[in-house]
C-alpha cells in the first residue's frame, strides 16, 4: 500500500476522544457492553500532545493549518486500509453526546472501536499517539492495556442479542460486570443489577434477571444491554445504532431513557446512526463522516438549519418529510457509492457524487476547516451550498399527485373480517382478529403499527404462505384460496412480495440472473433466452448494472440485494406487491432511491402496493390510503392525508408523537405508552388497546368494543371517543407544536387527563 503511495489519511486519535470526554476527566479503565475489556483515553491532553506522522502515507500540506492537529491511525484490515480522520475544534464538557452520522462504509464504527482500540485480531494501530494520563497506550503489551481496562467507556452495540449471550440469564450477565470491574461480591453484583435494570425502567427487574435473552422482546433487550454499558458509570458511552431494529413507540421510549441517563449519570455519549431524526433527540452537536473523513461538524442546530457540505445537504434531502399532502414528490438522492479506501479519488474525495463540483474540487483535498464559530466544513464551496429548503424545491420533483379517494377508486385485493389464529399448547394465538383492508388499482396501502401487531401475518395471508382461519380475502371480486398450492399460476402471478430481509429471500448459490429469471420461468412460460432478456431489462428498471447479472447475492450491498429482491418481485408483471418493510435498516440515501424506484414503477406499471412499515414518515410519504393496525385488528384507516390529520384514534396519535423528526425546531408532545403490546393469546376485553390508552375513558373502554366512527371521506376510528371530542383533546396537546418542550430536557409540562407523557 505504501508502494502505492495510497492517499491514507491520519487521525488524531485522542483529540477525536477529546471532543466527547470532559476536561480533568480521570484516568479509568473501560467496559465494552458485554463485559469484555476496552481501552480509553483522557481528555487531559489536548491536540497539542500528538505530533503528525506520515506512517507511510500521504499529508496533505492544507492539513497543517493551526486549526488541525492530526496524528497517524490506519486500521489494516481484510479488505485493505480503514482509515478514519478526525480533528479537535476544542475539547466537549462532560454530558454532551455527539453524533456521528454517515452512509455505511464511511467509517463510523470504526472510528469509535479503534478509539478504544477494540479492534478485530487483523486490525491494528500502526502510527500516532493516545496517551492515557501521560502513559502511551500504543507501545503497551495487551497485558499491559488490561491494567488500565475497567470504567469509564460503556458500549451499546446495534444487535443486543450480539452483546449477550443467549445460554445465560440476564442477571448473571449483568452482575459478571459489576464483579469484574467493581470488585463486588456476588450479593452486591445482584443488588447493583436490579438497580441499573430499574433505572433504565424495565418492568419487574427481578424476573428479567432470571430469564434468558431470547425471552425478552427487543426493546427489553436493548434496556439490558444499557443497563450493562453503564453498570461501572461511564465517563462516556458509545452508542452503534442501538434503536435500528426497533419500531417507533419503541425506540421513542430508548431514546427518552439515554437522554434521562444522560443527565442523572452526567455522561459523554458518542451516538453513532444513520437516521438523522434520532439526531434530533440525542445529540448537542454533529459530526458527518465520509469514507473515512470528517464532511462537517458543527451544532446540532446550526448543521440542520444551515449545512455548509453539500454530503450533509444531501443527506438531509433523502428522508422523507412528515409532510401528508396529496402531492407525492421524489427524494433527493446521492448517484454513486462510498468509494473503497484504496481507490479514492485525489482532491476531495466526495467530488465525484457532488452536484457542486468544479475543476478544483478535483484537484486538491479541502481541508475540514472553521468557517463559521463552532462550524467546520470540509468544502472550498461552502458559500454556495443552499439553504435545505431552497434545495429541496429545486432537487425534488412531483412524481404524481395522490389518487382517487378509496371509496371512489376499484378495489384490487379486499380483506374483510380476515383472521389467522394458530393453536398453541395454552391457548389460540390470534395473530390477525377480524381485519378488514381494501388495496385500489394502482394505489399504494401503508400499515402501520407495532411490532407485533399482525402486519406481516397479513401480507401473508393474502399471498397466500400462512392461511387465513376466517374471513374472506377477495381478488377483483374472486375469492382467493387461502394457501398458494390451490391458487392458479396466473394467481400466484398477480401477487409478489419483496421481505424485509434480502438476504434470507435470495439463494446465496443462486446469481442474481437467476433470481430474477425463476418467476420469468415458472409464471411467464418465458424461454431462457427471452427470461435473460426480461431479467437484464428489470436490472436496468431498478438502476443496478447489466454486470451484475451472473454475481451471487453475497457481493452486493444490502440496498443493491433489496433491489434485486425488488425486481425479482416486479418480473411476474404482477398487479399487487406485498412490501415487508423494505428498506428498514438501510442507509437513508438508500432509503430514499428505494422510494423513488417504487414510486416510479408504480407509475410506469400501475402497480398497487401494500406497503409495511413502522416508519410512519416513509408510509406517508408513499401511501395514498393507510390502515393502522393494533393487536391484529384496525384502529383507524382512510385516506393518507386524513389519517395523519386530527382527529387521530389514540394510538395513531401515540405513533405519530414517537416519530423523530429530522428537524430539531419542531419538537413534539410526547405521548408513551405504558406496558408492551398484550399477548395475542389473551386480547383484552372492550377496545384491546384500552390497557395502554392514553385517553381511556373508563368501564365502558374494558367492557364494550367501540364502535367504527365516520370521518369525513374514507376517514373510519375504532373509538368510544366521538370525533369531535379527540380533535378537541388533540388540539390541545400538539402533538407536532413548537411549545412541545425543551429537546434538552428541561421541565415537560404536565399531561392533561387522559394523556400520557
Amino acid at each position: 500500500m505504501v508502494n502505492k503511495r495510497l492517499h491514507v489519511s491520519i487521525l488524531l486519535l485522542a483529540a477525536m476522544l477529546a471532543l466527547f470526554l470532559p476536561r480533568g476527566a480521570r484516568a479509568a479503565d473501560a467496559v465494552v457492553g458485554d463485559g469484555t475489556p476496552a481501552s480509553c483515553t483522557d481528555a487531559a491532553f489536548n491536540a497539542a500532545l500528538l505530533t503528525a506522522s506520515n506512517g507511510g502515507g500521504v499529508i496533505y500540506s492544507q492539513f497543517q493549518e493551526e486549526c488541525l492537529k492530526r496524528g497517524g491511525y490506519v486500521v489494516i484490515g481484510g479488505g485493505g486500509a480503514q482509515e478514519v480522520v478526525g480533528v479537535d475544534p476544542g475539547s466537549g464538557d462532560r454530558g454532551e453526546a455527539f453524533g456521528l452520522v454517515g452512509e455505511s462504509g464511511s467509517g463510523k464504527s470504526t472510528l469509535a472501536m479503534g478509539a478504544i482500540r477494540y479492534l478485530a485480531s487483523n486490525g491494528r494501530v500502526t502510527d500516532g499517539s493516545v496517551r492515557l494520563n501521560g502513559v502511551e497506550l500504543l507501545g503497551l503489551s495487551r497485558k499491559e492495556l488490561r491494567k488500565l481496562w475497567g470504567a469509564s467507556i460503556g458500549v451499546v452495540y446495534q444487535s443486543p442479542l450480539s452483546a449477550l449471550n443467549p445460554s445465560i440469564p440476564i442477571g448473571r450477565q449483568l452482575a459478571e460486570v459489576a464483579r469484574l470491574h467493581l470488585d463486588m461480591d456476588a450479593a452486591a453484583a445482584r443488588s447493583r443489577v436490579a438497580e441499573m435494570l430499574t433505572k433504565v425502567a424495565m418492568p419487574d427487574p427481578e424476573a428479567v434477571m432470571r430469564r434468558y435473552p431470547h425471552q425478552l422482546s427487543g426493546g427489553m433487550l436493548q434496556r439490558c444491554v444499557i443497563a450493562m454499558a453503564l453498570m461501572t458509570n461511564p465517563s462516556l458511552l458509545i452508542m452503534d445504532e442501538p434503536t435500528t431494529a426497533l419500531d417507533v413507540t419503541t425506540q421513542a421510549v430508548v431514546l427518552d431513557l439515554v437522554a434521562d441517563l444522560k443527565r442523572e449519570f452526567d455522561s459523554a455519549i458518542l451516538y453513532i446512526t444513520h437516521d438523522l431524526g434520532v439526531i434530533t433527540k440525542i445529540c448537542d452537536r454533529v459530526g458527518v463522516m465520509y469514507a473515512g473523513e470528517f464532511m462537517e461538524q458543527a451544532a446540532l442546530n446550526d448543521l440542520f438549519a444551515r449545512p455548509l457540505h453539500p454530503y450533509t445537504l444531501d443527506l438531509l434531502g433523502c428522508v422523507p418529510r412528515f409532510d401528508p399532502t396529496p402531492e407525492k414528490r421524489s427524494l433527493v438522492t446521492i448517484p454513486g457509492a462510498i468509494p473503497r479506501v484504496d481507490e479514492l479519488p485525489p482532491g476531495c474525495i466526495f467530488a465525484p457524487r457532488c452536484e457542486f463540483v468544479e475543476e478544483a474540487c478535483t484537484r486538491a483535498r479541502p481541508p475540514l476547516r472553521e468557517v463559521e464559530a463552532g462550524h467546520l466544513t470540509a468544502c472550498r464551496r461552502w458559500e454556495i451550498v443552499p439553504p435545505p429548503e431552497e434545495y429541496l424545491r429545486e432537487a425534488t420533483e412531483a412524481v404524481r399527485t395522490a389518487g382517487v379517494a378509496a371509496a371512489e377508486a376499484d378495489a384490487l385485493v379486499e380483506v374483510e373480517g380476515a383472521e389467522v389464529h394458530f393453536k398453541a399448547p395454552k391457548g389460540v394465538i390470534r395473530a390477525v382478529d377480524g381485519v378488514d383492508l381494501r388495496v385500489c388499482v394502482g394505489q399504494t396501502l401503508g400499515v402501520v403499527g407495532e411490532s407485533g401487531s399482525g402486519k406481516t401475518t397479513v401480507a401473508r395471508a393474502i399471498i397466500g404462505l400462512t392461511p387465513a382461519t376466517g374471513g374472506d380475502i377477495t381478488l377483483r371480486g374472486d375469492s382467493l384460496p387461502r394457501t398458494t398450492g390451490k391458487r392458479s399460476r396466473s394467481t400466484l402471478r398477480e401477487i409478489q412480495m419483496v421481505f424485509q430481509n434480502p438476504d434470507a429471500s435470495l439463494n446465496p448459490t443462486r446469481s442474481v440472473g437467476d433470481a430474477i429469471m425463476r418467476p420469468l420461468r415458472l409464471l411467464g412460460d418465458m424461454s431462457r433466452e427471452e427470461a435473460k432478456r426480461r431479467a437484464e431489462e428489470l436490472l436496468r428498471a431498478v438502476s443496478l448494472p447489466v454486470s451484475y447479472f451472473d454475481r451471487l447475492p453475497h457481493e452486493l450491498s444490502g440496498g443493491e440485494k433489496q433491489r434485486v429482491a425488488i425486481a425479482r418481485a416486479f418480473a411476474a408483471d404482477p398487479d399487487l406487491i406485498l412490501c415487508d418493510e423494505p428498506i428498514s435498516s438501510l442507509d437513508v440515501s438508500v432509503q430514499g432511491s428505494l422510494m423513488n424506484l417504487l414510486m416510479q414503477l408504480q407509475v410506469e406499471k400501475q402497480t398497487s402496493y401494500l406497503f409495511i412499515s413502522h416508519d410512519l414518515s416513509a408510509v406517508q410519504h408513499l401511501s395514498d390510503t393507510i390502515a393502522v393496525v393494533y393487536l391484529g385488528h384496525a384502529m383507524e384507516v382512510g385516506d393518507a392525508v386524513r389519517v395523519l390529520t386530527p382527529p387521530f384514534h389514540p394510538y395513531t396519535e401515540a405513533l405519530l408523537s414517537a416519530v423523530p423528526l429530522p428537524d430539531p425546531d419542531v419538537q413534539q408532545k410526547p405521548i408513551r405508552l405504558g406496558g408492551a403490546v398484550p399477548s395475542a393469546m389473551d386480547v383484552p376485553s372492550g377496545c384491546r388497546f384500552h390497557p395502554r390508552c392514553p385517553r381511556f375513558l373508563g368501564e365502558i373502554c374494558v367492557r364494550e368494543e367501540p364502535p367504527w366512527r365516520e370521518g369525513e371521506g374514507n376517514h373510519r376510528i375504532y373509538c368510544h371517543i366521538p370525533l369531535d371530542e379527540l380533535a378537541r383533546l388533540q388540539a390541545q396537546t400538539l402533538v407536532f407544536g413548537d411549545d412541545a418542550g425543551d429537546r434538552d430536557g428541561a421541565e415537560r409540562e404536565e399531561p392533561d387527563d387522559g394523556e400520557v407523557a
